[in-house]
């Protein structure tokens, strides 16, 4: 059987990856599994730069298949912000409160509230070569106030009007169908079994 590494430490990314490829015969792991592993700097300016970087040095640093990720929110009235920054937008010694407190800043006074994130996955095989990249986008818009304690990241702002309920107030089993996470790993196993034989 095929070990995949997941190439991230983010607890809950983690489950929401390992769900949405439940039921391959892969054995899926993730970082925490090899504490050695280099940390990689996420320093491309588009989301397909990081998830291929990331996917490219952990595979030939472990020798396994690497799935490389990197999401975020893109505001268009903000020029694409927060974007490939979306998890340190507030600086390096983020959290979520504080990305989503200067996210809330930046918007004061915006009209047009639309917004969407973005994921994009690179699957790297043991000698470092990406043989697939997906993408995966969902949009809504960004209430001014927060609704809801579920998922992370900036999830209780972002507001899909075809529920009427923000990412942190839908059921996790909802959210994992819909989100743009879920839509690009959706591509990515379909092309899994051509691509890992």
């Amino acid at each position: 059987m095929n070990i995949l590494v997941v190439g991230t430490r983010n607890a809950k990314k983690r489950l929401e990856i390992i769900a949405a490829l439940a039921g391959w015969s892969l054995s899926v792991l993730d970082l925490s599994s090899f504490p050695g592993a280099p940390e990689v700097v996420e320093d491309r300016d588009t989301f397909e730069g990081n998830a291929a970087k990331k996917a490219e040095e952990l595979a030939r640093a472990l020798g396994h298949w690497v799935l490389g990720e990197d999401s975020g929110l893109v505001v268009p009235a903000l020029s694409g912000a927060p974007g490939v920054w979306s998890a340190r937008y507030a600086g390096p010694q983020h959290n979520d409160d504080d990305n989503n407190a200067k996210l809330l800043t930046d918007m004061a006074g915006v009209t047009d509230r639309r917004g969407h994130y973005v994921t994009c996955a690179a699957l790297a095989n043991p000698q470092g070569v990406v043989v697939a990249s997906v993408r995966g986008e969902c949009h809504g818009t960004i209430l001014k106030e927060s609704r809801g304690a579920g998922g992370f990241g900036y999830d209780p702002y972002f507001f899909l009007p075809e529920y009427h309920k923000t990412f942190g107030e839908l059921s996790a089993a909802v959210k994992q169908a819909i989100s743009h996470r879920a839509r690009a790993l959706e591509k990515l196993r379909l092309m899994l079994p051509q691509v890992m034989g």
